[in-house]
């Protein structure tokens, strides 16, 4: 499996892994512990499978000309039956944009991709928290809740990453490709 994501300024991503081991010395949530070397990120698209060498050419053509861009998380949220707890960006026009029109571009060099990342059902997100008991998960929001004050940030790189081992769920990033200045 595959995954592209959205990284973020230095800045933006030690306040998000601040909170990662906020929840984890609090009992909460272990999540920067299930992933080997996680980094705070939106995913911008999933696939099962897909052809690496010829994607990552796509992506040097693709990212070449795309900028730097603002983010702001302002809401937390949860996804129903996944016991996972995030934040979420404000849905600018330059991330709806850049989302939809990587989809358009990929489209044929990931004909095996995850719906829940294509245009129209992507619900841009940031993981705080998964795999939560319901007592856990409410545990969370309440910490989040009194915790976090809004975010702002900027996606400075964009980054392909490959599972390479499912039981450790080690999946490190293979190629990424900062973004113009």
């Amino acid at each position: 499996m595959f995954w592209v994501v959205a990284l973020f300024d230095k800045n933006t991503e030690q306040e998000i892994k601040a909170i990662w081991e906020e929840l984890k010395q609090n009992s909460i949530s272990f999540y920067s512990e299930e992933v080997k070397d996680a980094r705070p990120h939106l995913t911008l698209g999933h696939y099962y499978e897909l052809d690496k060498e010829a994607f990552i050419e796509g992506m040097k053509t693709f990212y070449e000309a795309k900028g730097c861009f603002e983010i702001t998380f302002n809401t937390i949220g949860s996804f129903l039956n996944y016991q996972t707890l995030f934040l979420s960006p404000t849905h600018t026009k330059k991330l709806l944009e850049l989302h939809s029109n990587h989809h358009d571009f990929f489209s044929e060099l990931s004909t095996n991709a995850n719906p829940y990342y294509e245009p129209d059902q992507w619900i841009p997100h940031c993981t705080l928290a998964n795999n939560l008991s319901s007592d856990k998960l409410s545990e969370a929001f309440n910490y989040c809740m009194k915790r976090i004050q809004t975010i702002e940030g900027r996606v400075e790189e964009i980054a392909l990453i490959e599972l390479v081992d499912e039981e450790g769920f080690d999946a490190p990033i293979i190629y990424k490709k900062p973004l113009k200045e």
